[in-house]
């Protein structure tokens, strides 16, 4: 038999789940805590294999009393079930030793699977905190630079001319280049931006809302 020791502060939800958990032939409710500081008595007293363990309890919240629990009852598993679906209570609760985390909001189906999985000695999340887990370990990826702010002062000015319809000549005489630079500069800038002609830059200056008035 999995021994098992409910600590929650609310009396009606205590008598629900331990009639649900004492409907598998193989759990059998050893204890049931409403406060921290009851929590840890029973735990050293009873040693349980699994302690259900609400966040919010009066005298000594769940959060302050797993640091406690993992050392006085070493061999419990510590499943988390707890009405906040905030993942820093779930960061917070890991840390501290808990093997699992249940939302109360949770089927009476997912809340067996969660102890039963943390019983073989996996970790359990619930779902609509797992997502938000992985996001915060996976490194975040940087921002892809913008190609017209990688253009030279030069690449935009003569761009910004071509999209406006000037020639190269109008240009060269406009910016004091020669007409072979300012080819050199459009070349260059086009190559950059990806775009294969005079119809293609238009539309990026367009859309880029940078030819003005």
């Amino acid at each position: 038999m999995t021994k098992i020791l409910l600590a929650d502060d609310h009396a009606v939800l205590r008598s629900g789940l331990k009639l649900l958990l004492e409907s598998q032939p193989d759990f059998q409710v050893v204890g049931e805590a409403s406060s921290g500081l009851e929590t840890l008595d029973l735990a050293d007293h009873l040693q349980p294999d699994l302690i259900l363990l609400d966040l919010s309890m009066p005298q000594l919240g769940g959060l302050d009393a797993l640091p406690a629990l993992t050392k006085i009852c070493p061999a419990a598993k510590i499943l988390v079930l707890t009405m906040y679906d905030d993942p820093q209570y779930l960061r917070s609760a890991l840390k501290n030793g808990a093997a699992g985390y249940v939302l109360k909001k949770a089927a009476d189906a997912e809340l067996i699977s969660a102890i039963r999985a943390v019983l073989r000695g996996e970790m359990y999340v619930h779902p609509s905190l797992t997502r938000a887990l992985l996001e915060e370990m996976l490194p975040k990826a940087e921002a892809a630079p913008d190609a017209w702010e990688l253009l030279s002062e030069r690449e935009r000015e003569v761009l910004r001319l071509v999209a406006l319809g000037h020639t190269s000549a109008e240009i060269a005489a406009q910016l004091h280049l020669s007409d072979k630079t300012v080819e050199t500069y459009r070349a260059r800038g086009m190559e950059k931006l990806g775009l294969p002609n005079r119809a293609a830059l238009v539309r990026f200056a367009l859309k880029k809302g940078i030819l003005g008035e």
